[in-house]
């Protein structure tokens, strides 16, 4: 009896799978929409894999082919359960609660209708496929008109969609036709939170400025090398200096990513998150053997070159919620840096001085700090040369990447130069005062 029921279990377990495939979560969903204001009412379309709607048993027939004729009740259960009540919808920071699954349609795969508002509007409330149509439910998509009342076509409008549900993995394509017949495309993984769709400067300067604090307080690698940067120095005028060098290099690039003067190879990304984790590891070397802050705002500069563009990468994936307000976003976020970059110094300081108390503890400490954040950036630039080898970007360069490589490296060297000059004419002004006093 103990074999047969251990047979049995194992057989049970092995079918157990093929019951439930039909429900389980799919790898990778992506989600359309379109969003118009009207008049008085906001259409959203939205297309969504038809096997992203689990745990609703589809009418089907023959292999696995959607019955379509049966299933519009069903179709439009599905589009209220996992589309209309995940989605929020938002009229000059009111939430609009009225939302009606206006029509529901099974499409083919291969239907572009989506392309365009009119054509996917049409494709909707027009009329469905053939009852005769051989298409599996597991191919087939979901298309879903939900209109909301409104009280302006004028207004600025928010929206919150919650969509990750539907996979592993969501990514949702959302376009804005506004009213003047602008077209505001939007992506997005997950659930975003609140997206506004048409923000105010205000919205897009505190957005960015959040973004911006937040990636230098949760990026590690940025946070570990300032504090690899001022481990030896923590007075205030070697703190000072440091921190400027670093800050106006990375400004420049950063900037300049923004006006398009950034390489656009696809290797460019993971070749400067390399040089990021070896930024660390020789800032920490340094520190092990000694680093004079006269000399370090150089090598601060060079490496926050490095880091501006580190910063960029994160920025060129948000501007799309910038809506007109770039410039303004683009400021924002550096200050959002700059002022997470304080917060780091201003906890660290203190800290440190409170471990490094006496000159033996001093020296000791920074040896065995320094070393922990060396292997750690060690570790990163081994993973990370590993990622940038496998794009072979060394047999691709051509005369263009040196030409604007000579580029660079001629605007470091003048900002460098130019950052050199001002620190000199500080330090002789500082002397003659000093002599005056």
């Amino acid at each position: 009896m103990r074999g047969v029921i251990a047979i049995l279990a194992i057989a049970f377990s092995m079918l157990a799978p093929l019951g439930t495939r039909a429900h389980e979560i799919p790898s990778d969903v992506v989600v359309h929409a379109w969003l118009k204001p009207e008049p008085d009412r906001l259409n959203l379309l939205v297309r969504v894999p038809l096997e992203a709607m689990r745990d609703i048993q589809f009418p089907q027939h023959g292999p696995g082919y959607l019955d379509i004729a049966a299933a519009d009740d069903l179709l439009r259960d599905a589009a209220q359960i996992w589309i209309a009540n995940g989605i929020e919808l938002y009229e000059s920071d009111r939430r609009l609660t009225e939302k009606r699954v206006a029509a529901v349609r099974v499409s083919l795969p291969s239907d572009g209708s989506f392309r365009s508002f009119d054509a996917a509007y049409a494709g909707v409330t027009g009329p469905r496929l053939p009852a005769d149509t051989q298409l599996f439910w597991t191919q087939a998509l979901l298309d879903v008109l939900i209109e909301v009342p409104i009280t302006s076509a004028d207004s600025r409008f928010a929206i919150s969609p919650e969509l990750a549900r539907l996979g592993l993995r969501t990514v949702t394509a959302l376009k804005f036709l506004a009213p003047d017949g602008a077209v505001r495309a939007f992506e997005f993984s997950g659930n975003p939170g609140l997206v506004p769709l048409d923000p105010s400067w205000r919205q897009a300067f505190f957005r960015f400025a959040d973004l911006g604090a937040r990636h230098i307080l949760q990026g590690y690698d940025h946070l570990l090398f300032v504090l690899c940067l001022i481990i030896p120095f923590r007075r205030v005028r070697p703190l000072v200096v440091l921190v400027t060098s670093f800050t106006v290099a990375h400004s420049i690039t950063l900037m300049a990513a923004f006006f398009g003067l950034a390489p656009a190879s696809l290797w460019f990304p993971p070749f400067i998150e390399m040089l990021i984790a070896a930024s660390i590891v020789y800032m920490a070397l340094e520190n092990i053997v000694g680093a004079r802050w006269q000399r370090r705002w150089v090598v601060a500069f060079a490496f926050g070159l490095v880091h501006g563009f580190g910063f960029s990468f994160i920025l060129s994936d948000t501007l799309q919620f910038a809506g007109s307000h770039l410039l303004t976003s683009l400021l924002a976020f550096n200050l959002g840096v700059e002022l997470g970059q304080l917060l780091v110094i201003l906890v660290a300081v203190p800290v440190l001085n409170i471990l490094f108390r006496s000159a033996p503890a001093e020296r000791l400490g920074t040896i065995i700090l320094s070393a922990l954040l060396a292997h750690s950036g060690w570790h990163w630039m081994s993973d990370r040369a590993a990622a940038f080898a496998e794009y072979g970007a060394w047999s691709s360069l051509d005369p263009g990447w040196f030409g604007s490589a000579v580029q660079w490296i001629a605007l470091a060297a003048a900002a460098g130069a130019a950052g050199w000059f001002a620190f000199r004419r500080h330090r002789k002004a500082a002397g003659a005062a000093t002599a005056e006093q």
